[in-house]
């Protein structure tokens, strides 16, 4: 720990010197799973990269304290040597423990826990004026600064430790796949499956309207009797997405752990395939096999950034009523909407944590419906991730996003900021509770840093250079494929796959 709080020292020192001059600053993680573009200089950041150890492990109260920049896969691998498992693993193996805490992280253990959040005891956070302070879930006095802090985005200060709630591992993961025909009749399997308490992970897939795969699993020490092995993280394993695909009809298969718990990163879901088609590059298993390297996450998000392609595609996460999901993918089905797929649902339980804390705790990110149905605080998730039928028409591309942000409010539900927001400001203030978030950064001294809106915002207005020589540099930097080969060679040199790898 001798070195943690001299990094962490450290970086209260350089927080101070921006308090005292009342410059605003930003935080460099070093890695991001954000399609938003990064604002970030040297003049105005604070770097916590260096902060990615796993400090301790307590078998004896399951719990592993690591500080933020420790990705999944690390996580995952420190806790199950001492035999435990986060209760909540977001799929990415690059999503950092940081990134699910101040932001919003759910998977598909979340129907039974929550969000990431809602597993983590307490947080060590460097506030905005410099003061380093511990903050508990569990502790009355200091709830108030640790939901501030949570889904904050950075905007409460810097935190730099986290200790993880964790459970008893077991090597497998039993996983049963139900076909469905309907909307309707997923929803009945979601809460069917809820229902049974030995059911541990709950997520699906939608491949049509009339096609809907379930996926319910369980930790096993064993494959049970005539159950086969399937793994999904070698090159030569399907891609998860498609192995669950050809299901027709319930059929269980025994996943290692590991695999199942990152059964989404090679592909990025499904968003692979996307770049197959951008490169006119046949998809296929001998092809899938062959470009492995480049389609996991790790790799995928750096391309994406270098290339500046998710400006022209559809990347939101948002969170319906139960009540509403059928409603809402019938309008996601219209091809002005969206219409494309496959989608990604799971299942999400807020009510011991963030989410459904409302102004009693984290007003920025709380969310609630004024009409609560039956199915009380549960909300389902669905990705909706696919290039825009728009393509590089800026204001049509623009006017999609915002549709979806509207009929999203419509339906009482609330998108997850990582991605794109186009709200307004006022749009935005409208959503979620300014004056008590206001009242909170005043009280822990970070009024001067940029707020929740000026961190997510799009920035409609593009940089760069004007005149005929700009639109020239834009027309070629845009002109298919040089972008795309641009991400992909700055992923071959300097992808974190291959940093983390050698």
């Amino acid at each position: 720990m001798d070195s943690h709080n001299e990094a962490v020292a450290s970086i209260a020192a350089q927080v101070q010197q921006f308090h005292d001059r009342q410059q605003p600053f930003r935080i460099y993680h070093g890695s991001t799973n954000s399609t938003r573009e990064s604002q970030h200089s040297a003049s105005n950041t604070i770097n916590t990269a260096h902060l990615n150890h796993v400090l301790s492990v307590d078998r004896d109260r399951k719990t592993i304290t690591v500080e933020p920049n420790v990705p999944m896969d690390d996580l995952v691998h420190a806790a199950l040597a001492e035999g435990l498992l986060p209760l909540v693993v977001m799929e990415f193996p690059g999503i950092t423990a940081g990134g699910g805490f101040s932001g919003t992280s759910g998977e598909s253990s979340s129907f039974r826990h929550g969000f990431f959040d809602a597993t983590v005891n307490r947080i060590e956070i460097v506030l905005a004026n410099g003061q380093v302070r511990s903050a508990s879930q569990h502790t009355e006095s200091e709830q108030e600064l640790f939901w501030a802090a949570a889904s904050a985005f950075g905007t409460m200060g810097v935190v730099t430790l986290l200790e993880i709630q964790c459970k008893e591992a077991k090597p497998y993961v039993s996983l049963t796949y139900h076909s469905t025909s309907s909307m309707a009749d997923a929803m009945h399997v979601f809460k069917t499956t809820t229902a049974a308490p030995e059911t541990e992970y709950l997520d699906g897939i939608i491949f049509s309207p009339t096609h809907i795969v379930i996926c319910a699993g369980h930790l096993v020490d064993s494959p049970p009797p005539n159950t086969p092995i399937q793994r999904f993280t070698r090159p030569h394993d399907p891609w998860f997405y498609l192995h669950a695909q050809r299901t027709a009809k319930p059929t269980t298969h025994c996943i290692p752990v590991q695999d199942y718990l990152f059964r989404y990163d090679r592909g990025a879901f499904w968003t692979g395939r996307y770049a197959y088609s951008y490169f006119l590059t046949p998809f296929n298993r001998i092809t899938r096999y062959l470009l492995d390297t480049f389609m996991h996450t790790r790799v995928m998000y750096h391309a994406l950034h270098a290339s500046g392609l998710s400006k022209q595609h559809i990347i939101q996460d948002v969170a319906i009523p139960y009540k509403h999901t059928p409603q809402f993918l019938t309008w996601l089905s219209d091809p002005q909407n969206f219409a494309a797929y496959p989608i990604w649902l799971c299942p999400l339980h807020h009510a011991n944590g963030l989410m459904a804390r409302g102004a009693e705790s984290s007003p920025h990110t709380s969310l609630h419906t004024d009409n609560p149905d039956d199915d009380g605080d549960c909300l389902m998730n669905f990705g909706i991730w696919a290039p825009s039928r728009h393509g590089r028409n800026i204001p049509a591309f623009i006017a999609q996003n915002r549709r979806i942000e509207s009929k999203v409010q419509e339906l009482g539900g609330k998108k997850w900021l990582y991605a794109h927001a186009y709200y307004t400001e006022e749009e935005f203030w409208a959503i979620y509770d300014k004056p008590r978030y206001d009242r909170l950064r005043a009280k822990y001294g970070a009024a001067y840093l940029p707020d929740l809106y000026q961190k997510v915002r799009v920035h409609l207005i593009p940089g760069g250079e004007g005149g005929w020589v700009g639109w020239v540099k834009r027309a070629v930097w845009e002109t298919w494929p040089v972008c795309g080969l641009y991400g992909v060679w700055r992923a071959w040199w300097g992808g974190e796959y291959y940093l983390k790898r050698n």
